[in-house]
């Protein structure tokens, strides 16, 4: 097995794609299968030792004998979602937590994104839900189900601690505009209050997972599930909408977004 060529952030496809012996990549040619080694720190270093997670974006890259890519900063999976023409939603919360990239500024932060996942349009929401260990994963509050339409979680619950920032990022969303185009934004309802151990869960149906055929819904036994999952399927007319009972499993503090990564087939 060949091993992959390691680029770092000061390297772009346009200098160099592939190691010696492979062709270059021609102007508007398809791009290539490539990784991009984010750093990793355990959501703000919250769960030592995270040395091995560092690595496994560069083994995969070696079983797969594809290049890397290094662009030297911390970046969670759950912390961004994209609609796969060049928007990208995330918070301010997560990705500008002094806990995650102290050196960075915002813009500069943004324009490692735009290096390193070819978006333009970097859309901002502010704070997480209650209970979210990761500082407010977008995959917990908002995500593309198609280029100019967000769904999005809101709490109808004056009283609950989620109720305000989630208010404030609907407003957000309601402002925002797409290569010029207002958002088409559609609203979630949020389960209510699940505690274990005297800890607050971050129980959300914006945490599923898209797959080619069918989208997998998390489900708490709530009466809003059969709400939610009716509001996905007018989402998703062309896959099969399936909600899974995940009560259990929202004990990991997360759903199915967040133990699952897609590899895209190029």
């Amino acid at each position: 097995m060949k091993r992959p060529i390691f680029l770092t952030h000061d390297e772009r496809w346009s200098r160099l794609a592939f190691e010696p012996g492979h062709a270059a990549r021609r102007e508007g040619a398809p791009a290539p299968l490539a990784v991009v080694d984010w750093d990793y720190n355990a959501w703000g270093n919250k769960y030592p030792p995270f040395d091995l997670d560092e690595v496994a974006p560069t083994r995969v890259a070696e079983i797969l004998d594809v290049p890397v890519f290094y662009p030297g900063m911390i970046l969670e999976g759950g912390a961004i979602d994209v609609n796969g023409a060049g928007a990208l939603l995330t918070t301010e919360s997560c990705l500008l937590n002094k806990n995650r990239n102290p050196s960075l500024s915002r813009e500069q932060i943004e324009q490692l994104l735009r290096d390193y996942l070819g978006v333009r349009d970097i859309l901002w929401l502010g704070d997480g839900i209650a209970g979210d260990d990761t500082d407010g994963h977008i995959d917990d509050l908002a995500r593309f189900v198609s280029e100019q339409r967000v769904v999005t979680v809101v709490e109808e619950n004056r009283a609950d601690e989620n109720y305000e920032p989630l208010q404030k990022n609907l407003a957000r969303l309601q402002a925002m505009k797409i290569s010029g185009r207002a958002i088409e934004v559609i609203a979630l309802p949020m389960p209510k209050k699940i505690v274990r151990e005297g800890l607050r869960l971050p129980a959300t149906y914006a945490n599923f997972y898209i797959a080619n055929t069918c989208v997998l819904i998390p489900t708490f036994a709530d009466p809003a599930d059969g709400v939610a999952l009716s509001v996905l399927r007018e989402c998703f007319p062309t896959r099969r909408v399936i909600g899974i009972d995940c009560r259990e499993l929202i004990w990991g503090l997360g759903a199915f977004h967040c133990l699952t990564q897609q590899q895209p087939a190029v």
